[in-house]
């Protein structure tokens, strides 16, 4: 049985809205988004300088947004555990390492796209 509420149009429009609160709650409260946010307004207007195939534009662009959505989900797991409590737990110790490790893997993504793709377009 679907979830009452809103439904079609308003329901995109209301997304919408919850979606650019939540963006401008990691601008606001992560500093690391904020820093990933700084290295994605350099990357992606410099990818249309390195190439013009579009899978690699695809590929540079999507990596660091790739970063940034990582970071959101992982601001919102750490939120979520420090909701729960200030004492030490294994199981919130390891979530949060585990979002951790997400944005780690999301950046080495990012430096093997960029890497590979800057190596083939100079070398």
């Amino acid at each position: 049985m679907p979830k009452p509420g809103k439904t079609g149009l308003t329901r995109i429009i209301h997304a919408y809205g919850y979606s650019m609160q939540g963006i401008r709650a990691a601008i606001k409260y992560e500093a690391a988004f904020r820093q990933e946010l700084i290295l994605a307004a350099v990357l992606i207007p410099l990818a249309f300088f390195i190439t013009q195939d579009a899978v690699k534009l695809a590929l540079l662009i999507c990596a660091p947004l790739l970063v940034l959505t990582i970071e959101i989900l992982n601001s919102a797991i750490e939120a979520v555990v420090d909701r729960l409590g200030e004492e030490h737990d294994e199981l919130s110790g390891r979530a949060k390492d585990m979002g951790s490790a997400a944005v780690w893997f999301s950046l080495l993504i990012t430096a093997v796209i960029w890497g590979l793709i800057l190596y083939e377009r100079f070398a």
